[in-house]
């Protein structure tokens, strides 16, 4: 297939002149470069530009109009659909065949500033271009099709074929050879724990991660986890390289899982390259999905952010640090820790029902009662160390804002790859009230000649109910993708080990470190005494609202190893509390934090827990060495 460099001598792909619906004498130019999307606006001779950068776009979607419902009578239901997903022949008999206009809605999360105060927020806003300048409906899709095509091989960073751009119509349609083939990646593969944190990750999934997920015209199989070590099995024993990603909802439990389950195969090298973990946050922690997180805009919308990712499919390498107790080995890739933190993270779990708050109200009680455990500390430096972190007290935390998106009532592709829709009026998105009115990056609907169309669109002021989702509290849901495949949630009886007691062999890169029964090497430093707490980290957010280790990147190669001696007071210990969710912890006495390679921990009194990702391990010596870039995380 001929390629191209994607612009042409002015700079871009595609351009076309369309016309808003409600405003006469308002003109679009709307253009298509390797930047993005570019229109502009012209109004009584004033023209104002704006861009739609190809990072903000998410997806786009060509459609055909259905038609009008028929007169209502008091014994009809409403206008709402039903839950039960309708059949392929009722789709096509609800085509408006008068109506020879094809659609492109183009969807998009642009990043925008408070007006009032400091802070940013993605806002959805939706695209409709309509496509009318040919008699036959088959010729518009053509070309609302061309430009479909133009802006996915542009978001992939991909060449656009010169067939595409010459409207060749093997090339715009799902024939072999195609470029619909080209772009057609594999799905994801969701798993959903439906108790992490306050036990809303169904919720969560159903109302603000699947309206995205057919936004982008994104595949996905979901598996609701059953029992404890249930994703890691899954990953274990599957074929996981049918998909493009491993999406994990919940908290930071079913992140360990899945990561440990990459290790537990045998072809572990090519796993954890080739599908990358994705995290889509909805535990009391969630610090790891804090810690991918590149602007500000996570704090406003964590759910929203994380997707936005996901559907990017960007990945990057993550330090993985290799834990080892008498007993087993293991992957850590957020936090490993022994007294106090541990302490507050396992108690807690009792109130679990609230959500984050829970380790705030125990925070307090392992205030009152302050514990020191005794033991020996042992660590390697890196030998780049600096000197204990200093912050400047600039991190804040800000609350967290519901919200949703609009979305058009869409049905899924039919076999030929054109969808249907009900036509409705630009929408006001719900991610934001802060939009300049005059500005062309309002949800805009235009066409490409003058038509009076308004009574061809029935109005719609809400999302309507997806028929994706049968029932939230369902055991066993179903899901359907946008093109049209049956995605199940089902009975797995080889993966239905409640216990999770299965014995099964860690495998990934031989340890460096000597065994526990041996002494550690004499360039090591050794600490021994009481203690109030130990606890590392190689990212930088424990939780969200946790910034632990301010300097930590996601493939430095260091280990932030925190330790707390005793003889701190209680003001001292609650001002370190206090700073951890600004940074400014590090500034109290009686803190160190020590970049290390390896460490290893020998406890000498018992009473404590020793956690590893928030999970709780045998009790006794642990050692950890990270391992540089081992794993790979999705992040925009």
């Amino acid at each position: 297939m001929e390629d191209v460099n994607g612009c042409g001598g002015n700079g871009f792909v595609l351009q076309e002149t369309f016309y808003i619906l409600s405003k006469k004498n308002t003109v679009y130019r709307v253009k298509l470069s390797e930047k993005g999307l570019s229109l502009a606006k012209e109004t009584n001779g004033n023209t104002k530009s704006e861009t739609i950068g190809l990072d903000d776009i998410i997806g786009c979607r060509c459609m055909r109009s259905k038609c009008k419902p028929g007169p209502s009578c008091v014994c009809r239901p409403s206008g709402r659909r039903a839950a039960a997903e309708p059949d392929r022949e009722e789709k096509l008999s609800n085509q408006d065949p008068s109506d020879i206009s094809a659609y492109l809605y183009i969807y998009a999360y642009v990043l925008k500033k408070y007006k009032v105060t400091s802070g940013v927020k993605r806002e959805r806003m939706t695209i409709t271009l309509r496509f009318r300048s040919f008699d036959k409906f088959e010729e518009n899709m053509r070309e609302a099709q061309k430009w479909r095509l133009a802006i996915k091989c542009l978001m992939k960073g991909m060449p656009i074929p010169q067939s595409v751009l010459n409207s060749d119509e093997n090339s715009i349609t799902t024939s072999p050879g195609g470029v619909e083939r080209i772009l057609d990646e594999r799905k994801l593969l969701v798993l959903l724990n439906p108790k992490s944190g306050p036990g809303r990750a169904r919720d969560v999934f159903q109302q603000k991660v699947v309206p995205l997920l057919l936004e982008a015209e994104v595949g996905y199989d979901l598996h609701i986890s059953k029992h404890a070590n249930f994703a890691r099995e899954f990953v274990r024993t599957k074929d996981i390289y049918q998909y493009r990603a491993i999406i994990t909802l919940g908290g930071d439990g079913i992140v360990f899982e899945v990561v440990n389950g990459l290790f537990e195969r045998p072809d572990w090298k090519s796993a954890v390259k080739e599908v990358p973990v994705g995290i889509i946050p909805c535990g009391s922690g969630n610090g790891l999905a804090k810690s991918v997180a590149v602007d500000d805009s996570y704090d406003q919308n964590p759910v929203l952010f994380s997707t936005l990712n996901i559907l990017k499919g960007n990945s990057t390498p993550l330090d993985l640090v290799r834990v080892e107790t008498r007993s087993k080995i293991m992957y850590s890739f957020l936090s490993i820790g022994w007294g106090l933190l541990s302490d507050i993270d396992i108690e807690s779990e009792k109130l679990r029902a609230i959500g984050g708050q829970r380790f705030t109200v125990w925070s307090l009680a392992r205030l009152i009662g302050l514990r020191t455990y005794k033991g020996r500390i042992s660590y390697l430096l890196h030998p780049n160390h600096k000197s204990p972190v200093q912050t400047s007290g600039t991190g804040r935390t800000v609350p967290l804002t519901r919200s949703a998106s609009q979305m058009v009532d869409i049905d899924p592709i039919s076999e030929n790859g054109v969808g249907f829709m009900t036509p409705m009026h630009t929408s006001q998105s719900m991610f934001s009230d802060i939009v300049d009115p005059d500005s062309p990056l309002r949800d805009l609907s235009l066409e490409t000649a003058y038509a009076k169309i308004a009574e061809d669109m029935s109005p719609t002021d809400q999302r309507p109910r997806m028929d994706s989702f049968y029932s939230v509290n369902s055991r066993h849901s179903t899901f359907y993708s946008i093109g049209g495949s049956s995605f199940q949630s089902v009975f797995d009886p080889s993966c239905d080990n409640p216990n999770g007691s299965v014995n099964v062999q860690m495998f990934g890169p031989p340890s460096q470190l000597p065994s526990l029964t041996q002494p550690v090497p004499e360039s090591w430093k050794t600490l021994e005494g009481e203690f109030v707490m130990m606890h590392s980290t190689n990212v930088t957010h424990l939780a969200k609202d946790c910034l632990f280790a301010p300097d930590a990147k996601l493939s430095d190669g260091i280990i932030w190893l925190v330790l707390i001696e005793a003889g701190i007071s209680r003001h001292q210990l609650l001002q370190f509390l206090l700073g951890l969710s600004h940074g400014t912890h590090l500034n109290c006495p009686h803190v160190k934090m020590l970049p290390v390679l390896a460490f290893r921990l020998e406890p000498e009194t018992d009473g404590s827990y020793i956690t590893v990702d928030g999970e709780m391990v045998e009790y006794g010596p642990i050692q950890a060495e990270v391992m540089p870039g081992l794993g790979r995380i999705i992040s925009r």
